[in-house]
């Protein structure tokens, strides 16, 4: 992982067990980093309403959320593709700190409203363009969309076989050196996958998964021993 470290933009990085015989073994860490375009996303906005009792707070909610709901709509988003969360009613009681004596209470009412969609980029589109809501006077709160990549277990599987065969070129440039050759491979580590924003350097010890691009770089590393004859 220590490769990672200094950024797998292109695979680098070897470690080697010492060649002296035909018993001994090389351990070589290789990598693979694909750009990959994610093809689903989760978006949310809640429009939030505050009021001197709960039913005043909700009444005011309900049209903030049908105009939301309206705004979506024209945008392109499909029926199939909205869902309206539970609603969810909260009261603060605000007393004099002296006294103790009843300020005031205020009850706050909101609902989520939930997109989740296979078109990414009108998604994208349209989470740039929902702030209008706000200056119309809505009380929004807009959250990011979670881009993420639904074929990732087998891209996976590809991403390995690829680290795999990195290591094998690398071992094979390394017991040249040393005029040998690379025999069968003795025990292959899985590293973690690391999911970033386009030609990021960072990393993690339990691997990452970046959701806030639509394009990422999926990084695997596999540290592979193989026999030295």
């Amino acid at each position: 992982m220590a490769v990672l470290g200094l950024g797998l933009t292109t695979a680098s990085g070897v470690l080697v067990k010492g060649i002296r015989n035909a018993n001994d073994t090389i351990t070589v860490t290789g990598a693979s980093t694909e750009r990959i375009t994610s093809d689903y996303v989760d978006w949310s906005v809640e429009v939030t309403q505050s009021g001197p009792t709960q039913q005043a707070s909700y009444q005011g909610l309900q049209p903030a959320v049908e105009k939301t709901v309206a705004f979506l709509k024209a945008q392109g988003i499909q029926p199939h593709e909205l869902e309206l969360d539970s609603v969810k009613s909260e009261k603060e009681i605000v007393r004099d700190p002296r006294t103790g004596e009843l300020r005031s209470t205020v009850w706050t009412t909101k609902q989520a409203i939930l997109i989740g969609s296979w078109d990414v980029d009108r998604i994208y589109k349209i989470s740039g363009r929902i702030g209008q809501l706000i200056g119309q006077g809505v009380p929004l709160t807009i959250n990011e969309p979670a881009y993420t990549y639904t074929k990732l277990a087998e891209k996976r599987v590809d991403m390995l076989a690829k680290a795999t065969r990195d290591a094998r070129n690398r071992a094979r440039a390394i017991a040249g050196q040393a005029g040998s050759s690379i025999g069968a491979i003795t025990n292959a580590d899985t590293g973690t996958f690391q999911i970033t924003v386009p030609n990021s350097t960072e990393t993690a010890d339990f691997g990452s998964y970046n959701t806030s691009t639509i394009d990422k770089d999926i990084t695997a590393v596999m540290a592979v021993t193989f026999r030295v004859d």
